[in-house]
Order: structure tokens, then C-alpha cells, then sequence
């Protein structure tokens, strides 16, 4: 299990047992799978990012301080310059760049997610987790897949979605794609 996993499994133990919350009682909760809650908390498998965001919602802890530890402070406005947002990684087939990662009490996660081209080969790798998700495509062709739909998305496009369904999302065309992703 690499560092990063490990550190944030370790988080989230603390924060539930904190609370004095068991790992089954906290599955329930949030509406997870116990069995695969404890292969997250084990690390067994990563955390899903949008996991990670119910966990942080639930706990009222940032996703920033969740994922990397440390507190965001800024409370009027949080300014990412161009190529600066920090990088969050969380699934080998994508990349995530926070953009209000120190922003406290955030009530959305922006990201912008680059999908590799070589994800175009691979079947389609889906998750779920609480709340609702916006993606709009920035550059390059995505193949998106919501509760069994699939469509096709290009630059200027965009999708709004609950996303308890099952979804996922491929580059298409040999090169990568870049959307942002708003994680509610």
C-alpha cells in the first residue's frame, strides 16, 4: 500500500474513532457496502474520491485536510494560479488537480481530472458514491457512462448527474481528455 493510501486510511480511522463510530455502523450510514468499507479502510482498495467526500461531509472535515492532512484556512476566496492546483491521486487511469483545495467549508470539490488516453482500451472502471456530480469537458473526446447510459462527450459539453449511479468515464481518439469535474 503506497504512503499517501496508508495516510489517508489512517485519517479516516482516527476521525471514526473519534467519534466512537464502528466501521460497520459508519458504512451503514453513508449508504457503503461494509465489506467493501473495509477493504477502503484497510487498504486493501483506495478510497473513491467521491467516498472520500461523503467521509469528509460527514466527519465536517475539509477533503483537502482529509486527503493531504493539512487545514485549509482560507475562508473569502481561494485563487489557484494556472498549473498550480495541487495534484490528488486517487485511481491510476486519472489524474485530479484541486482547485480550492485551501479553501475552507467548501460546500462543492472543483477538480479538473485528465483521463489518460490508454484508459480508451480498458473497460470501463464505474463507481458510485453519495451526492451529485457536474463534469464539462475541456479538451479531447469522453466516453461517459451514467446508470447504464453512455454518450459521448466533446469540448462544451457537459453532464449533471446522481452520482449514487453507477458511472464512469474514458478518453477516446488516443489522447487524453480534460473535463472539470464539481463534486457535490
Amino acid at each position: 500500500m503506497n504512503e499517501n493510501v496508508q495516510e489517508i486510511t489512517a485519517r479516516v480511522r482516527v476521525l471514526r474513532e473519534i467519534e466512537e463510530i464502528s466501521a460497520a455502523d459508519l458504512a451503514a450510514e453513508l449508504g457503503f457496502d461494509p465489506v467493501e468499507y473495509d477493504a477502503w479502510e484497510s487498504g486493501e482498495k483506495e478510497f473513491p474520491l467521491g467516498v472520500l467526500v461523503e467521509i469528509a461531509a460527514r466527519f465536517k472535515v475539509d477533503l483537502s485536510e482529509l486527503v493531504s492532512g493539512n487545514t485549509p484556512k482560507l475562508k473569502t476566496f481561494c485563487y489557484t494560479k494556472a498549473g498550480q492546483a495541487p495534484e490528488v491521486s486517487r485511481r491510476p487511469m486519472y489524474t485530479y488537480w484541486n482547485l480550492a483545495y485551501n479553501f475552507h467549508r467548501k460546500r462543492a470539490e472543483p477538480f479538473i481530472v485528465e483521463a489518460a488516453p490508454e484508459t480508451e482500451n480498458k473497460p470501463l472502471s464505474l463507481n458510485t458514491h453519495p451526492g451529485q456530480e457536474f463534469d464539462y469537458v475541456l479538451e479531447g473526446r469522453l466516453l461517459v457512462s451514467i446508470g447504464g447510459h453512455e454518450m459521448e462527450l466533446g469540448p462544451g459539453d457537459c453532464v449533471y448527474y446522481d452520482s449514487q449511479e453507477p458511472h464512469g468515464m474514458k478518453a477516446l481518439g488516443g489522447t487524453k481528455a480534460r473535463f472539470l469535474a464539481f463534486v457535490f
